[in-house]
């Protein structure tokens, strides 16, 4: 491992692979009452790490499992939670219940894990729904189902606790987006957290990381973290260059980041943010400091769009289509363009009216509105951190 020096002190490097343990400082509910989400704003202190980061760059986290879910295994197949299980090719052991909530993936199960649990199982369904030519019917069955699932829908089982865990990933990190700036908040760092819960196959579930956040984790506790470089979502290195950033729900992270980066440095460039939600009243996140930063001068613009304050559904790319002539003025002056979050629909939608736009104010054909984008994201003007 490697060390720096600190004041004649060696002080350990900490990575993925040694994380350091931050201290909770706050962990709040944003939403207000009334709103159908929960989304958590957490504050960890850093001090004593060494560890730095600039905005654009997320925070990984190494979370546990829900204590309920890992009863549940337990009682579910009879099992001692004390029994030692081996936890790496090297021979690591930690008693079973333990390597269940802190080291092993219960939540997600994948082809392989299925097709190896059948060899444990005299279950003739199980055997078929593992075999080459029910390869559609595995992967419907795998999504969103976790392995209690898989225990009590193919039971019974002749396989020890060991030769189950043993099928099982190690707990991947989860990474956020950091939703702070080290020049605004000094040896902290901030998250913006939703939580994940909904009911599939039956059964309530609920995000790894999230819930824990938002359920289990208080001030003075501490959490396991590391700080993830993202090279690819960066804010301009010109302070004179504009900024658009499109961030509806969580996606609001990276560029409270941006906007206390930029206020604390007194940046010239403007800054235009476009945010989106369900209600106004309930769910307009960071909404006072973001007034606060518009009366500063640290931020130039706020437009929003709630989806669910109007009779028709209305989003952040139809407000951009709203501003299309000043956001093409924007991006013809040389501003940078920022989009964060749901990649399946949102990061689509927003691309999409994003060629309206050039096109449209560009006088362009579509080929052509698709070329300057292209341009602009070769440029390192179009930045995307979708998830």
């Amino acid at each position: 491992m490697q060390s720096t020096t600190v004041d004649n002190k060696v002080q350990p490097t900490f990575s993925r692979l040694n994380p350091f343990q931050a201290k909770v400082l706050k962990n709040v509910n944003l939403n207000g009452a009334g709103s159908k989400k929960e989304t958590r704003h957490i504050e960890l202190s850093l001090q004593g790490s060494g560890l730095a980061y600039v905005p654009g760059d997320c925070l990984g986290m190494i979370p546990e499992n829900d204590p309920e879910l890992v009863a549940a295994l337990l009682e579910e197949m009879k099992w001692d939670p004390e029994v030692p299980v081996a936890i790496s090719k090297q021979g690591d052991t930690l008693p079973l219940k333990e390597a269940l909530t802190t080291h092993f993936e219960i939540t997600l199960l994948t082809k392989k894990i299925v097709a190896q649990a059948a060899e444990l199982s005299e279950n003739a369904e199980l055997r078929k729904l593992a075999s080459e030519e029910n390869v559609n019917q595995l992967k419907e069955y795998i999504d969103g189902r976790d392995l209690l699932d898989l225990l009590r829908d193919f039971g019974p089982w002749k396989a020890t606790a060991q030769e189950i865990v043993s099928l099982l990933r190690k707990m991947p990190p989860r990474l956020y987006s950091i939703a702070s700036s080290l020049a605004a908040h000094p040896e902290e760092v901030h998250l913006t957290i939703g939580a994940v819960r909904y009911e599939a196959h039956g059964r309530e579930r609920k995000g790894v990381c999230s819930i824990l956040c938002a359920e289990r984790l208080d001030v003075g506790e501490t959490l396991p973290i590391f700080i993830q470089p993202n090279k690819h979502f960066n804010l301009p290195e010109s302070q004179d260059k504009d900024i658009i950033m499109v961030g509806p729900g969580t996606g609001i992270a990276p560029f409270r980041s941006f906007i206390q980066e930029r206020a604390a440095s007194k940046a010239a460039g403007r800054s235009w943010l476009f945010f989106g939600d369900q209600h106004s009243a309930t769910d307009f996140l960071y909404e006072d400091e973001f007034e606060q930063y518009q009366k500063d001068g640290g931020l130039s613009r706020v437009t929003t769009a709630f989806s669910r304050d109007t009779a028709e559904k209305v989003y952040v790319q139809h407000k951009m289509l709203e501003n299309s002539k000043e956001l093409f003025e924007w991006l013809e002056n040389g501003a940078y363009f920022y989009v964060c979050g749901d990649k399946q629909y949102m990061a689509k939608d927003v691309n999409n009216a994003l060629i309206d736009i050039i096109e449209k104010e560009g006088g362009m054909t579509r080929e052509a509105a698709e070329a300057y984008l292209n341009g602009l994201q070769e440029q390192g003007r179009y930045q995307r951190d979708v998830y």
